[in-house]
C-alpha cells in the first residue's frame, strides 16, 4: 500500500509502518496546502491518507475516491501519544478500500 501521513503527524510514525511505502505531505512538497487540495493530490497516487484532522471528513466526500482515509483521535499529535495506535493503524491499512473512512480512537 502507498500511504501518506498528513503534516500534523510526527514523522517518526514512518518507522512504525515500514511494511508499506510511506511518505509525508512535506516530503511530497505539499506542506501548507488546504485539505481539499491535499485530498485531490493524494487521490490516485496513494491508497491511504492518515491525519488527525477530523474536520476533513465533513469537508470532503470520499465516495468515488480511490483513497482511504484514516483519522486518528489522540489528545495531541506527539509521537508518544500516537505510537500506541500503530497496531490499529496497521490493521486499517491492510483492510483499506477506496472511499472508506476509518476512525481510530
Amino acid at each position: 500500500m502507498n500511504v501518506i501521513l498528513d503534516e500534523c503527524l510526527p514523522r517518526r510514525l514512518l518507522r512504525d509502518i515500514q511494511d508499506h511505502f510511506v511518505t509525508t505531505v512535506p516530503r511530497q512538497g505539499w506542506a501548507g496546502r488546504k485539505d481539499g487540495e491535499l485530498i485531490k493530490l493524494a487521490d490516485g497516487r496513494f491508497d491511504v491518507f492518515i491525519t488527525m484532522d477530523s474536520n476533513i471528513v465533513y469537508q470532503q466526500s470520499f465516495a468515488g475516491m480511490k483513497l482511504c482515509l484514516i483519522v486518528l483521535h489522540g489528545v495531541n499529535s506527539r509521537y508518544e501519544t500516537l505510537q500506541p495506535l500503530v497496531p490499529q493503524i496497521r490493521k486499517r491499512i491492510l483492510t483499506a478500500s477506496p472511499g472508506t473512512v476509518f476512525h481510530i480512537p
